[in-house]
């Protein structure tokens, strides 16, 4: 079985089709590429994975069950975790806090948050940067922020929009 499955997905919005007729697999532990020019529709298929966006037609199936028509904070607790193209942070709260956040949906409450967080920061290179507001950042910094925001949901699948893009070799 495979851990996700797209069957047959449309999504449009007005009169364009940015999506027409998908249908992928991805198995556990395969690494999956979708490339394709500005406009393809890239982050629409992630937005319809992660509950942003809800097909026209099509079903999606995480882990074997239908998740189509389920909320972005029910895919996440499912196990689907997302960085976004434009980096989602709270600029005004610090890194640790935005990090903790992220780790309660996963998290039995805010103490085992923190220390899942702090994990995670120590991980992405970010631990010395915990007590920084998410704003001050530089942006090679705020898209460590957004992959460790990720990875404290402790994702069965990872989806990363464009996580490198603008950035220099050296900050990759």
């Amino acid at each position: 079985m495979a851990l996700l499955e797209i069957r047959s997905v449309t999504k449009s919005f007005g009169g364009l089709r940015a999506i027409n007729n998908v249908s992928l697999a991805v198995e556990t532990g395969e690494i999956v590429g979708l490339i394709g020019p500005n406009g393809a529709g890239k982050t629409t298929m992630f937005n319809l994975i992660s509950g942003v966006y809800q097909p026209d037609q099509g079903d999606i199936y995480f882990d074997g069950r239908r998740i189509t028509g389920r909320k972005p904070y029910n895919c996440c607790r499912l196990g689907i975790g997302r960085t976004f193209q434009i980096v989602q942070t709270f600029s005004k709260q610090d890194v640790l806090y935005n990090v903790t956040l992220a780790a309660l949906a996963g998290s039995k409450n805010v103490r085992q948050a923190r220390e899942k967080a702090a994990q995670v920061l120590e991980f992405a290179g970010l631990w010395e940067k915990k007590d920084l507001l998410g704003g001050s950042l530089t942006i090679a910094d705020r898209k460590r922020l957004e992959i460790a925001k990720a990875l404290a949901t402790t994702p069965k699948l990872l989806l990363l929009d464009e996580v490198m893009a603008g950035l220099n070799p050296t900050e990759i």
